[in-house]
């Protein structure tokens, strides 16, 4: 049962919450535009260019990295049809300047023995909290150089933390590998993967009871059909030949295999008749 806003205030809440949501799910276009790929001080120039390819497999294009390494900036070259993505990075001097626009930050880390003073979310409940924000505002995803992660002044900017639900015992991951997967977890959408029933006739009763009796007819030749319990074997067959849900199409194809089979069966007969 729905329970509605009793204030004007409350009701003005709950309609941006219900617009918010709406253009979520919708993967409104404009949305993607909202967020920021920030990398601090990557090094691997192969690393800048999986992550720029990451960001075009999923729609993003704002690519921003504080403090590269220059000669790795310089020679990314391993983004696949991502060129755009890594012409139009901008670089920065310093995380603050990175985020100024942003109104939520995240970093992401792998923890290890480090204590935290953020708040930690895995990336399952972070990523859909990024994608909420991302309808409304700028936001920026922080990761680590390859060789130490970010440092605790890097995270001094961040509003809380995400991690990657990797093994303990190998819980860093590729920086490429990393974005892709933060990107997947934030554009999820569990109900795109819903299975659409197919728009295909489905077979009638006389179309079923034709492969019913052809199926049986195999089987007595084959020998599967014993006389004593021949009436509830048929019974048997014949429900498990309507649990097959065959649509008509399915069911011709069906009928072309039995009688291929059946006519196998009646010529190794005859065959063996007239030795």
């Amino acid at each position: 049962m729905n329970r509605w806003p009793s204030s004007t205030a409350s009701w003005t809440r709950f309609v941006a919450k219900a617009v918010v949501k709406s253009r979520v799910e919708a993967g409104a276009p404009d949305s993607r535009t909202q967020l920021k790929i920030v990398l601090v001080s990557p090094r691997n120039p192969l690393n800048i260019g999986a992550a720029a390819r990451a960001m075009s497999n999923f729609g993003f294009t704002e690519l921003r990295l504080v403090n590269p390494y220059e000669v790795a900036f310089r020679e990314a070259r391993s983004a696949v049809k991502a060129q755009a993505v890594l012409e139009q990075a901008r670089e920065f001097s310093t995380i603050g300047e990175a985020v100024a626009d942003c109104s939520l930050v995240v970093g992401t880390t792998a923890i290890g023995h480090r204590a935290l003073e953020h708040p930690m979310r895995r990336l399952e409940l972070g990523g859909k909290l990024v994608a909420r924000k991302m309808a409304s505002s700028p936001v920026a995803i922080l990761f680590g150089s390859e060789k130490f992660g970010l440092s605790n002044e890097d995270m001094s900017h961040c509003h809380w933390l995400t991690r990657i639900p990797s093994r303990e015992e190998h819980a860093s991951m590729n920086l490429g590998q990393a974005v892709a997967i933060c990107l997947y977890e934030i554009i999820r959408n569990p109900a795109a993967a819903r299975v659409v029933p197919e728009n295909k006739r489905p077979a009638d009763a006389a179309h079923l009871e034709r492969v019913t009796e052809m199926l049986e007819t195999i089987l007595d030749h084959s020998g599967y059909v014993h006389p004593r319990v021949e009436g509830s074997t048929r019974m048997k067959i014949r429900r498990l030949v309507r649990r097959l849900q065959l649509n008509a199409h399915d069911s011709e194809v069906w009928l072309g295999m039995l009688r291929q089979i059946l006519w196998k069966l009646e010529k190794s007969n005859d065959t063996l008749d007239k030795t």
